[in-house]
């Protein structure tokens, strides 16, 4: 068994005035810094008391706090010791916009995707268990990601692991089960007070010391689980082996403080759920919180946007669909959860007969976009690359399997910046390109988005993805996109080849390369998967180097398999592969990403210049 480092909660000595009023100040700062930075803002306005709570009740160096998704961390990071780097927040080099390990001990796990936290919590609970060792473990988790199948998962186990750990389900807007009003809210605040909490404690151990005593205590015990079931919403977590407490105003610290200290004495699964109000204490994020839940920089009096929104790839993808589904009733859109980060807000205004939102269930819209198309639907599944990983199985078994017409809107797919590594689009040109019958469509411009969606819609058989990438369009506004690749540029020195968004740095570095005297014959790839390579076989026959610049994963990416078919054909080329590596891409702006990664156009340039031998080497 380890031996214990001091136990000291950082906020341990922190009067109920005196938390008060630091929550307050945390408000102020949290508008302050992420006006600056961009972020999530309205779920950390929410959890700003409960944050505060926690940290005067457990210790995080020690006792292990596991966000689900991470939406929720801000507070958390400036109660520990990241205060002051607060104004470096999803900033390139400054701190991440999730939990991190490698940025501070009080960081449990890392979070970015959804429903997980519960099932973590519930491995380190038996790790410690295995291990011999003393800490708490807390799982916060928001009712959004209580959506998703692998949350129930996590509580079916934990409510029956018979050993200490508290969920914490943040609800700021879900109703979990109906009440009865006024009497559910009068007994639910009975039962949460600290003089009945004592009571109840007490009188448990008590009356289980006699056997006249344990048989009153069977009946009294039955007698109030049958009336707290019929009036709280408790029943369920109940039924899976969690003792509940709730539901307690999540904006009343000291309150909050008895509970979570209560929670923490109880040596069994607890399940403590808190009400609170996404925004809290910024009126423009109370009054539209769905605005306010991912914010680019903005006026922290007005909470206007600094920047008007631009046209971007998602906004065009969400027009065209709603534009194509006006031709074909049979057109459908799904998303899982993110109807405005996809776009979809216009179709679902337009058919919302024809709109569904499953949440986040991401397994679960592959599947029933599957179903649907068994039925001769077109469903088209828009949803950011990062989370389309969460439906491989579903992809590869229920829609590739009968060859089932599923689309598509993969978003995000590239770099996205600021969020980095859990929601970097990287690997879905590999994982698509495993599935049978799969075809993948790569748009650069808008315009091209447009045509390829038409023809994922209408044109393409079996399943298909149209990938495209966060914001704007850069200069490349090509029209085309029938085919499976085109040429851009002529040229006889090298081979340059890139698809999506990076046509445009690749382009860039072949001007760059005219300037220096190499004529470079660029390749545009608009689909990735069925492979056709045989314009870029002839490309290389000619030049005899090929550089394949890409924002994907390094393994399984399109450069590797271009170069094995080179290979096949007994092409005798020089081969650079410029990728995102085979590690993880941090977060930042995507520029900055991309020149690290060489993948800007000054870096294409300099290693073409070093494939040729011109006499310059990249960095």
């Amino acid at each position: 068994m380890t031996t214990p480092k001091q136990y000291e909660p950082v906020l341990a000595r922190l009067t109920d005035q005196e938390g008060e009023a630091l929550c307050a100040q945390l408000r102020r700062e949290l508008v302050e810094d992420v006006s600056k930075t961009g972020g999530h803002l309205g779920s950390n306005l929410g959890a700003v008391e409960l944050t505060v709570a926690l940290h005067r009740v457990f210790d995080t160096s020690v006792d292990r706090l596991v966000f689900d998704v991470g939406h929720q961390c801000y507070p958390h990071k400036m109660l520990t010791g990241r205060r002051e780097a607060m104004s470096t927040l999803r900033q390139y080099g400054g701190i991440a916009g999730f939990p991190k390990p490698n940025e501070s001990v009080h960081d449990a796990f890392i979070a970015g995707h959804a429903s997980n936290s519960v099932a973590v919590a519930l491995g380190m609970a038996r790790a410690r268990t295995m291990l011999e060792e003393d800490y708490k473990v807390i799982a916060l988790i928001g009712d959004g990601a209580l959506t998703g199948g692998l949350a129930y998962e996590g509580l079916s186990n934990a409510g029956k692991c018979g050993q200490q750990i508290l969920v914490i389900l943040n609800d700021n807007g879900m109703s979990i089960t109906p009440n009865v009003g006024g009497v559910a809210d009068h007994l639910a605040k009975q039962r949460l007070k600290p003089q009945y909490l004592t009571f109840k404690k007490h009188y448990r151990r008590i009356m289980n010391k006699t056997r006249p005593g344990r048989a009153v205590y069977g009946v009294t015990h039955r007698i109030k689980q049958a009336l707290k079931q019929s009036l709280l919403p408790c029943s369920m977590f109940e039924n899976m082996g969690f003792r509940y407490l709730g539901p307690v105003n999540g904006h009343d610290l000291p309150m909050l403080t008895k509970i979570l200290q209560y929670a923490k004495d109880m040596d069994e699964p607890v399940l403590l759920h808190i009400k609170t109000v996404k925004g809290k204490g910024f009126l423009p994020a109370e009054e539209n919180p769905d605005a306010f839940h991912g914010v680019s920089p903005f006026d922290p009096l007005t909470g206007k946007p600094k920047k008007e929104p631009s046209d971007n790839f998602s906004a065009v993808f969400g027009r065209t669909l709603t534009r194509l589904a006006q031709q074909d009733r049979r057109v459908c859109a799904i998303t899982a959860a993110m109807t405005g980060g996809t776009g979809l807000e216009r179709f679902a205004q337009t058919f919302p007969d024809r709109f569904f939102d499953v949440g986040i269930a991401e397994g679960c819209a592959a599947a029933m976009a599957a179903g649907m198309a068994k039925q001769r639907a077109i469903p088209v599944f828009a949803v950011y690359s990062t989370f389309l990983q969460r439906a491989y199985d579903m992809l590869l078994h229920d829609a590739a399997i009968d060859n089932l017409h599923v689309v598509l809107g993969v978003d995000r797919a590239g770099l996205v910046g600021d969020d980095g590594e859990t929601h970097h689009g990287l690997f879905d040109a590999a994982f698509l390109d495993t599935v049978p019958n799969m075809t993948v469509l790569a748009p650069s411009s808008f315009a091209e988005l447009e045509v390829m969606l038409e023809r994922a819609l209408f044109q393409i058989k079996g399943p298909v993805a149209v990938r495209y990438p966060r914001g704007g369009e850069g200069k490349y506004l090509g029209t085309g996109g029938d085919g499976p690749a085109e040429i851009l540029r002529w040229g006889s020195d090298i081979t340059l080849v890139s698809y999506g968004m990076s046509i445009n740095d690749v382009l860039e570095a072949a001007q760059l390369l005219e300037g220096r005297g190499v004529q470079a014959e660029v390749v545009k790839l608009n689909q990735l998967t069925p492979l056709a390579p045989e314009l870029v076989e002839l490309s290389v026959r000619k030049t005899g180097v090929l550089l394949a610049a890409e924002e994907q994963s390094a393994r399984g990416c399109v450069g590797q398999r271009l170069s094995s078919r080179l290979e096949q054909a007994g092409l005798p080329a020089k081969t650079v592969l410029l990728n995102c590596g085979t590690g993880f891409v941090p977060h930042g702006a995507a520029n900055l990403l991309k020149r690290d990664l060489s993948l800007d156009g000054e870096g294409i340039f300099k290693k073409a210049l070093e494939v040729l031998g011109r006499g310059e080497t990249a960095p």
